[in-house]
């Protein structure tokens, strides 16, 4: 195993990062600041007015420190931000298809936060802020299907660990949202945001584009400001996929520090839920609730220190990835220029082990698969493991009208069980390459973090050809269980990309400090416009 680096004296501890969004931002009611409008090169001119909501509140750029700012102050609730937020599901959604259901209780939800408003009593930082859920992850009273008709029947017994936090947190619950059926780990050649639940999932910026998977109708429905944040999961790039392809901000934290309870499987050694936002500070506050390191308290006696946006003094290692084309390398030129004027070291570097990383992950994941699908369907109605999941398949055609492939299924039917030392000596490689990729270049050159792009261009949604071939990006930081973080980074023509920032072991608050100052630097979200196509083909 590789030396692991120490953190530097610039990163804060998740408890000095969180606090500080905690007290100084949402306690005090500081505002962020509204983002100015994107004018990356080759973006197109910036894009009208955005989404309007209560109070002459911006959904599109609005935080949620403003938002708790103006509830405390009692010029909004929670119930007219909720209203707003399921009439632009109401009139956007249908163009997109990124909300599967909206939950009928959530004005109820609302009122409840609103009353503990009024009376000084709020929860947290979540307390009456809409979020939308995956539909992977378990919720007593909504359907939780994964995408699959399989599990379309009776809720779930009890919510997801997760979705106990939330609630107790005072978070809205507004809905489910689409994701590529069984998180993409069906077919061979799957088609990402498609399920025969919800259908297809369209990219926001261009419709006839992909929106990446398999957390898309969490990513879409962000970009398309139908809620203020969305909870993903991911085993190796479906957070940041999605997020990088629209535009948006997604972490996947270390692995563990979330708990999986209640959430469809594919891994445990790979699997966890994050949070999805239109801006880090945002992320990271639903990141803080999701762990539980923060919890209501009184607003303190003087605010605390905002964190910083200097990056004078950071080291980010900068993976190219030059297969992704010259566009999207074009856009990282760009990136790594912009960070070293606002202070930076950016330094080129290569991760090691990818081949062998990229033989090993896919045969393990398929015996984890098989062992962890097994252990969860008996807690749902419908097949109770992976061989009736694969006859249920057989015998029901809506299940094949994208793509008709279920091989995925069947290989790990057919693979060696956990048990078995084959399978054993593949996770132990796995995980010692890929924590050493990242380890090692870190230590070698001193870095804070290291930065690739998270996505090409969103390629044309095609059910007959599937998606096109994996991103490597996110491999190391999945398989090592180290959190990784996209940033909107800039655009090709129409369609975003993202910069993914990987660091080390339990180190997310750092990384979404870093991340925040990035972010500040780069200014490079700008509001979809839903256009029909580019007039290309890819």
């Amino acid at each position: 195993m590789g030396k692991k680096r120490t953190a530097r004296s610039t990163a804060p501890t998740t408890a000095t990062f969180i606090a500080a969004l905690t007290a100084a931002a949402v306690w005090t009611g500081a505002p962020a600041g509204p983002r100015a409008h994107a004018t990356e090169p080759g973006a197109g001119s910036p894009p009208p007015a955005g989404a309007p909501g209560p109070a002459g509140i911006d959904l599109d750029t609005v935080t949620i420190p403003e938002l708790q700012a103006r509830m405390a102050g009692g010029s909004l609730t929670s119930s007219a931000l909720t209203t707003a937020y399921l009439r632009r599901i109401e009139e956007i959604n249908p163009r997109i298809k990124a909300v599967l259901r909206t939950d009928p209780t959530a004005l109820r939800q609302a009122a409840a936060s609103d009353a503990r408003h009024r009376h000084g009593r709020t929860l947290g930082p979540l307390d009456g802020i809409p979020v939308l859920l995956k539909d992977n992850i378990d919720t007593r009273d909504l359907p939780t299907t994964a995408g699959s008709l399989a599990l379309a029947g009776r809720p779930p017994a009890t919510d997801a660990a997760l979705v106990n936090r939330l609630r107790r947190a005072g978070a809205v619950i507004l809905g489910k949202t689409n994701l590529s059926e069984w998180a993409n780990f069906r077919a061979a050649k799957p088609t990402s945001g498609w399920s025969a639940v919800g259908g297809q999932t369209h990219n926001p910026y261009v419709l006839d584009r992909n929106p990446c998977g398999s957390s898309a109708g969490s990513a879409a429905a962000l970009a398309a400001s139908l809620a203020q944040v969305a909870i993903g999961t991911e085993t190796d790039g479906s957070i940041v996929c999605p997020a990088g392809m629209n535009g948006v901000v997604g972490l996947k934290p270390t692995l563990g520090v979330v708990g999986q309870a209640g959430v469809v499987p594919i891994s445990a050694e790979q699997d966890t839920a994050g949070p999805m936002a239109r801006n880090v500070t945002d992320a990271a506050l639903t990141l803080a609730v999701l762990t539980g390191d923060t919890a209501a308290r009184p607003a303190p006696a003087a605010p605390a220190p905002a964190p910083s946006h200097d990056l004078r003094g950071r080291r980010i290692g900068l993976w190219r990835l030059p297969a992704l084309g010259p566009q999207v390398d074009a856009v990282m030129t760009r990136t790594a220029q912009k960070l070293r004027a606002a202070g930076a070291e950016v330094v080129e570097v290569t991760l090691p082990y990818q081949e062998r990383l990229a033989e090993l992950e896919f045969p393990a994941l398929l015996s984890e698969f098989h062992r962890d699908i097994d252990t969860y369907l008996p807690t749902r109605n419908g097949p109770r493991d992976l061989a009736g999941l694969i006859e249920f398949n057989r015998t029901h055609p809506a299940e094949r009208t994208c793509f008709a492939g279920q091989e995925l299924f069947e290989q790990a039917l057919a693979a060696p069980p956990t048990t078995s030392p084959q399978y054993r000596a593949m996770r132990t490689e796995l995980k010692d390459l890929s924590r050493r990729s990242i380890d090692e270049t870190m230590a070698a050159h001193h870095l804070d973090a290291i930065a690739s792009p998270t996505n090409p261009p969103a390629w044309t949604t095609d059910c007959a050809r599937g998606d096109n071939d994996v991103i490597p990006s996110s491999t190391p930081a999945a398989v090592a269980g180290y959190p990784s973080l996209s940033v909107p980074a800039g655009s090709v023509g129409e369609l975003p990309v993202g910069l993914l920032l990987l660091a080390g072991d339990h180190q997310d608050a750092g990384l979404l400090s870093l991340g925040a100052a990035v972010e500040h630097h780069l200014n490079a979200w700008r509001a979809p416009r839903y256009l029909p196509s580019t007039g290309t083909d890819r």
